[in-house]
């Protein structure tokens, strides 16, 4: 069976791979581990995609089958909520039928832990173990019961949130879903708060095409709602969610978009400012930035692969520990999660945080983050490019000479990493990283640089160097 395992669960083609037939031997391997484990519950959720609650439905079915107590969500519903679920009921695991940012033509099968988050790559071996050794189970059925978790979940939320700042923010936000699971959560959380702020939604209704973009929260996927702000001044915001509403983007007045990167250090320093205190932890793909906020802050900081995973397993050495604490981390991609709420990425909450950073300094997002690149003594510009590359292109082959580049662009290297793929180090603070994607037949060349001139070299250069090897073309 063409099942294979990535940074966050299972993902494939809808109808190619992604089929009922497969969703079901996936669904009895992981009834099996969970139940190997002592495991009674567990909570399914599914978000806009085609089939999506078809195949919730199937999952459902078969772990009651298997002995298991299920809780499957009535309509679509965000993986924060899913995974905020697991931890509300004391469920097992939880399974989100979605393949988060990927194309319209994907789904997924994401795996939770009890805890609340990404499955550890422990969880995900004892799967993939059920998967190549199935066994039958011969005992009761379990049963199938409905999931509303919206209310609890908002709950959360109004913990995780200083609402009397946030009750103060008079701007507009506009709410780009995208098509997605975050369709009408960020409107209902407001109306659930009283918040007085002036929030549209765009491409607020379900959609499994996403309303002809791939659901991830980068520029190319946000001309809409960019001219929508471009008139904008002042504090005005748009806020994105992808597909599953896990990961964040953001817009900021004049139709800037404001990265990942930016959104981690500016709640990285309000969150500080609020006197929540721990380690920051961030994926190697991730800015200089960060590191060099978390040193000015007296924080320490763990760098880490690709991958929630890996940062659901910090967040789950904090919990065991104290001095490991996690105050905030974050991911390239928008994923990022804070202390006190679930070990997990959530859209929602980042959004709204965005707003009360801005409402307890009355300062815009650009104006935050310029005071934090004077503060670290850092210009920050960036760009990343996805080659998407022929079938016959050796990925590991790359990963080799990359690591063999004395200079890019002009741009000597004074150092590697190769915690996941190969990062170079280049001189002017400058660096350049090659990745090869888990889901997708993609290379991703990640670039940071003071200038955006020096983005654009490096970018240009390393992605001929990438393309020189194999008949592959740039997206």
């Amino acid at each position: 069976m063409p099942i294979k395992f990535g940074t966050d669960g299972w993902r494939d083609i809808i109808a190619e791979d992604f089929t009922y037939a497969n969703v079901r031997e996936v669904a009895r391997a992981h009834a099996q581990a969970l139940r190997a484990g002592g495991g009674q519950s567990v909570v399914v959720g599914y978000d806009t995609r085609f089939q999506g609650a078809g195949f919730a439905r199937v999952v459902a079915e078969v772990m009651a089958g298997e002995g298991l107590r299920v809780l499957l969500a009535r309509e679509y519903l965000p993986t924060p909520a899913l995974s905020f679920a697991v931890v509300h009921h004391a469920a097992a695991g939880g399974v989100m039928i979605t393949a988060s940012h990927n194309p319209p033509q994907y789904s997924g099968y994401k795996i939770k832990g009890a805890y609340g988050g990404s499955a550890t790559p422990a969880i995900v071996a004892e799967i993939e173990r059920a998967l190549q050794h199935p066994e039958v189970y011969r005992g009761p059925a379990g049963s199938i019961g409905p999931l509303d978790i919206r209310g609890a979940y908002y709950a959360q939320l109004d913990r995780q949130l200083d609402l009397e700042t946030l009750r103060g923010y008079r701007g507009t936000v506009i709410h780009d879903a995208m098509g997605g699971a975050g369709c009408g959560w960020l409107t209902g959380y407001a109306r659930h708060a009283g918040l007085n702020l002036d929030l549209r939604e765009l491409h607020g209704r379900p959609d499994p095409l996403f309303h002809g973009v791939n659901p991830e929260p980068i520029p190319q996927s946000l001309g809409e709602l960019m001219g929508l702000l471009a008139n904008e001044t002042g504090t005005a915001l748009g806020v994105v969610t992808d597909g599953d509403a896990d990961r964040v983007g953001a817009v900021t007045a004049g139709g800037r978009f404001f990265n990942s990167h930016q959104i981690f250090a500016v709640l990285l320093r309000h969150l500080h400012g609020r006197g929540v205190r721990g380690r920051v932890v961030k994926t190697v793909s991730g800015s200089r930035v960060i590191e060099l906020l978390a040193e000015r802050l007296g924080l320490s900081l763990l760098e880490t692969p690709v991958g929630f995973k890996y940062i659901t397993d910090a967040f789950l050495e904090g919990q065991a520990d104290e001095a490991l604490a996690v105050l905030m981390a974050g991911e390239e991609s928008g994923g990022l999660a804070s202390r006190g709420h679930i070990p997990e990425r959530d859209g929602l909450l980042n959004s709204l945080l965005m707003v009360e950073a801005m409402a307890a300094s009355g300062k815009s997002l650009d104006e935050l983050f310029a005071a934090i690149e004077a503060e670290v003594d850092f210009r920050h510009h960036y760009d990343r490019g996805d080659l998407h590359l022929g079938a016959g292109f050796d990925k590991n082959a790359l990963l080799r000479e990359a690591q063999g580049y004395r200079e890019i662009a002009g741009h000597v290297v004074e150092g590697v990493k190769t915690i996941d793929g190969v990062k170079l180090l280049l001189s002017g603070g400058a660096s350049a990283m090659f990745r090869a994607s888990g889901t997708e037949p993609v290379v991703r060349v990640y670039v940071e640089a003071q200038t955006p001139e020096a983005v654009r070299a490096i970018l240009d250069e390393a992605t001929r160097r990438v393309l020189a090897l194999d008949v592959g073309q740039p997206v």
